[in-house]
């Protein structure tokens, strides 16, 4: 899923993630709980989430779908145009990429985050 409000990084990413053989998903609604909502009910393997939302911040998203036990498996990389690493993994995201990125090196991360988060179900159910 794709949590972005600037269409035209939203179709950037649509078309490399569909070239890539991913199922993308696309929120229509930017506010927060419309966009929890599309989470809930899509409940995606992998958000890549902006970190500055027209209404709202990442962030405070991420915290939010960090809070919601139902969707504890959901993986999220986060991106932003500044350096915000460490703010974006003490919020809950899994993974983060500075903008601008390389189509590859954003790929590279968001397989490296589903082989890691498929292992750490593994290890749960063990």
């Amino acid at each position: 899923m794709i949590i972005e409000d600037d269409p035209s990084m939203v179709s950037l990413l649509t078309t490399l993630l569909i070239m890539e053989g991913f199922k993308v998903e696309t929120p229509i609604n930017n506010h927060m709980e419309g966009l929890l909502n599309a989470i809930r009910d899509k409940h995606p393997q992998i958000a890549l989430v902006d970190v500055n939302l027209s209404h709202g911040s990442g962030l405070d998203l991420v915290r939010k779908i960090r809070h919601e036990p139902e969707l504890k498996d959901t993986s999220i990389l986060m991106a932003s145009g500044l350096n915000l690493k460490k703010e974006c993994i003490q919020a809950g995201a899994d993974g983060f990429i500075m903008k601008p990125f390389m189509p590859d090196e954003l790929i590279k991360l968001i397989h490296k985050t589903i082989q890691h988060s498929i292992k750490l179900e593994l290890i749960e159910k063990e």
